[in-house]
């Protein structure tokens, strides 16, 4: 089973959120409980809280189908003092109204070092971030979404989110999200049949952005699923976000377009569907024209029989 949907809006209220998923035919959905560009936002009123589940319940929404992000604004590898605390304290707030709303996972851009700290410190800060969210909620998964790499944005390697999860504490509620236009905009080019050797190895997070741009680092579906397995482990796998992408492999550029008409093309998006590895997990589209996504829904639906 595969929860398909993509990344409705929350306006008026996080209950209006299932209907919407439900008027575009999907199975699963993503949302911001609070508005992505503020730091702060009212506290969710309880019958907001009771009508969002009482519809998840009703239009068959479990949590396992629904993938809220968090604001844009976080930066849990801040390196200034005042941002990282003011951002650790939004990413907490953003947890536990997950929780309040019975949501079991929080997808979430990892961080930048903003030329100002070693990416390895960054990558530290991240974790620690992590660590104490997690402490201070429970039920919620903190899941780390893969960059494309652009200005100074770490976890565009698999070997960070590794790193990352490496130092997470309960490993039991940190896990990846896998967004198809970063991986590919990062240099995973999911077309390809051969394997370039461009990045070097896990020893070599610490690879600046100047060395590795416009780098290729693998080529095809299964070699990249498989080099994602053992860096990080399916089993950290919580959702993916499926995006065809403007811009070619290794742009390092974030340019999502609709399915099929990118430079990935549709046939990633198939294999995606058809591969029982990755069962059980929300598949959400986050492209740009939201008038397709009733057909970019069906024809997943339809290649993944559900």
């Amino acid at each position: 089973m595969k929860y398909i949907g993509a990344h409705v809006s929350a306006s008026g209220g996080v209950e209006n959120a299932p209907v919407r998923a439900r008027e575009i035919g999907a199975t699963g959905f993503a949302l911001f409980t609070k508005n992505q560009k503020q730091w702060t936002a009212p506290a969710l009123s309880e019958e907001s809280i009771a009508l969002f589940k009482e519809r998840c319940a009703e239009y068959g929404y479990p949590a396992a189908s629904i993938l809220p992000h968090d604001s844009y604004l976080i930066n849990l590898g801040h390196p200034e003092p005042d941002g990282l605390a003011k951002s650790r304290a939004s990413f907490t707030d953003e947890m536990s109204r997950c929780q309040q709303l019975g949501l079991d996972r929080l997808n979430f851009h990892p961080g930048s070092h903003l030329d100002a700290i070693p990416v390895d410190e960054c990558l530290s800060r991240i974790a620690q971030s992590i660590n104490m969210a997690l402490e201070a909620t429970s039920g919620v998964t903190a899941v780390i979404e893969n960059t494309a790499g652009q200005g100074t944005n770490l976890g565009f390697r698999f070997e960070h989110l590794a790193r990352i999860i490496s130092m997470v504490e309960d490993k039991s509620r940190v896990g990846v999200c896998i967004d198809t236009c970063h991986a590919f905009a990062a240099g995973y080019d999911f077309k390809g049949a051969s394997e370039d050797s461009l990045f070097g190895g896990a020893e070599d997070i610490a690879m600046t952005a100047a060395d590795v741009k416009g780098a290729v680092v693998l080529r095809g579906y299964e070699k990249i699923i498989s080099r994602f397995d053992e860096t990080v482990g399916l089993k950290y796998l919580k959702g993916m976000h499926l995006n065809d992408a403007m811009k070619p492999a290794g742009s390092r550029v974030d340019r999502h377009s609709p399915l099929g008409e990118g430079e990935i093309g549709p046939a990633l998006f198939e294999s995606l569907m058809k591969d029982p590895r990755l069962d059980g997990i929300p598949f959400i589209l986050e492209t740009p024209v939201p008038d397709l996504w009733p057909v970019e829904i069906a024809r997943l639906r339809g290649w993944a029989g559900c």
